[in-house]
């Protein structure tokens, strides 16, 4: 199902998180006249195009959701993987552990034995959500929000992991440090983890 989303935007219902990764990589392979912006999420994809006839569009993404719907998964070309070096000496590592029923050691064994994959971008520019994360390591945000959570931290927070783009407030809980830059604005795209890009976490000692 296709909406309206405000004066200009469309939104594509796709359903599952697999077809939002499709078809977003259809519309940045052949972006149509006018987009703008495309954002997908874990069951929606949107589209904002000013000015544009959202008709012709709306039809132009019908075509590309029945495409997107009836591609094999194993059929696109993987995305890049991305290693992420981590020092893991986290505010909440020893939390975690406990939470979890781990040692330290076996939480970090955890969160590097998986290769995630990026859901969504969301909350700050280049904050990527992470799925794919054992199960053990699903741990609840924590009860307070901290007021800075420092560039790069690297955290866990229900089913999703990430690395935090540059210093915000966050309650998600913190695992370790890692000095890759996720968000640069001279880039292109200024993401490196984006929607698809498969990413896997390293432990390392201190940089």
């Amino acid at each position: 199902m296709i909406r309206r989303a405000g004066e200009w935007s469309l939104l594509v219902e796709t359903g599952s998180l697999e077809i939002s990764h499709r078809l977003d990589a259809l519309l940045r392979a052949a972006r149509p006249a006018g987009v703008v912006e495309i954002v997908p999420g874990p069951t929606t994809v949107l589209v904002t195009a000013p000015g544009a006839d959202l008709t012709r569009l709306r039809d132009r993404l019908l075509r590309l959701l029945e495409t997107g719907s009836t591609i094999g998964a194993g059929s696109a070309a993987p995305a890049p993987a991305v290693t992420v070096p981590v020092v893991y000496d986290g505010a909440d590592l020893d939390e975690v552990a406990v939470l979890s029923g781990l040692s330290p050691g076996e939480v970090v064994e955890r969160h590097t034995g998986r290769e995630l994959v990026v859901g969504w971008l969301g909350f700050a520019p280049g904050f990527a959500y992470l799925t794919g994360l054992d199960p053990a390591l699903r741990v609840p945000r924590l009860d307070t929000p901290r007021t800075s959570v420092p560039a790069g931290s690297v955290a866990v927070a229900g089913p999703y992991s990430a690395v935090y783009p540059s210093a915000s407030p966050g309650g998600w809980r913190l695992l370790g440090r890692s000095t890759t830059a996720v968000w640069d604005v001279t880039a292109d795209p200024p993401a490196l983890l984006t929607p698809g890009t498969r990413v896997r976490f390293l432990a390392v000692g201190e940089p």
